[in-house]
């Protein structure tokens, strides 16, 4: 599972800066609204959506902004009808990335996507020359102070998890995209407070990144890429080591 813990520091640190910009609730909103389209406005029947209303109430979304959600996903409220799309790309040095978008719009949303690219030292590339790089799994965290290695191991082995690492503040439990709620129950009947669970990427064949400039360019075109209202997640290939990650801190 190399990767994900070194870009999950990333992902992190641009947590609070998409907070700020008012953009995290909105990616809340569409994941509940897709969700609803996709598996019902029943939570008790529909894992994707319990997640995702989960998630929102993590971030202290109201209970009027997630059933307006819902209902715009059931199409009680009508409005926008949302696809999830993937786009994949090149950054700088050929760092390879995975865009997971939610448009109402997919022709201007892949323009203003291959134009990010162009003007962050990058190009859209076509389906399928990016994605063979990545493994979509499911991801749940577990925070390390609320349980100890022995225990967490046992618990996720048990319940049918593929592997746990030691991340900076979390257990990372990894399993497969189709086992991922059924884990995470386990681990809840097991006590263990589960922090989030979601789907992700992880790379398949990481690129070490050790130029300071290099670095910097990926950097800024996923941050341009997460600023997008669109985009859901980005993912990539590359492993900034720790040195430079700092410099660029």
């Amino acid at each position: 599972m190399a990767g994900h813990s070194h870009w999950a520091k990333i992902k992190r640190a641009k947590g609070a800066s998409d907070a700020k910009k008012g953009k995290l609730f909105g990616r809340l909103a569409r994941e509940i609204s897709m969700a609803t389209k996709l598996g019902g406005a029943d939570p008790g029947f529909n894992p994707r959506l319990r997640q995702a209303i989960a998630n929102a109430k993590a971030e202290s979304m109201t209970n009027d902004t997630i059933n307006r959600a819902i209902k715009k996903g059931s199409g009680e409220l009508g409005g926008e009808s949302y696809e999830e799309m993937t786009y994949e790309g090149y950054g700088p040095s050929g760092v390879a990335l995975l865009v997971e978008a939610t448009t109402d719009n997919k022709n201007r949303t892949a323009a203003e996507i291959r134009s990010l690219f162009t003007k962050n030292a990058g190009n859209m590339s076509a389906p399928g020359s990016v994605a063979w790089m990545f493994q979509r799994k499911g991801l749940i965290l577990i925070p390390q102070k609320s349980t100890t290695e022995e225990q967490i191991m046992n618990a996720a082995l048990e319940a049918g998890a593929e592997d746990v690492q030691l991340g900076d503040e979390n257990f990372e439990v990894t399993t497969l995209p189709e086992k991922l709620y059924a884990v995470e129950a386990e681990l809840r009947k097991a006590n263990l407070p589960v922090e989030k669970s979601q789907f992700t990427y992880l790379s398949t064949n990481p690129m070490t990144v050790s130029d300071e400039q290099v670095a910097q360019q990926v950097l800024l075109l996923v941050e341009a890429l997460e600023d997008h209202d669109d985009v859901q997640a980005v993912y990539a290939n590359s492993e900034i080591a720790d040195e430079v990650l700092a410099k660029l801190a």
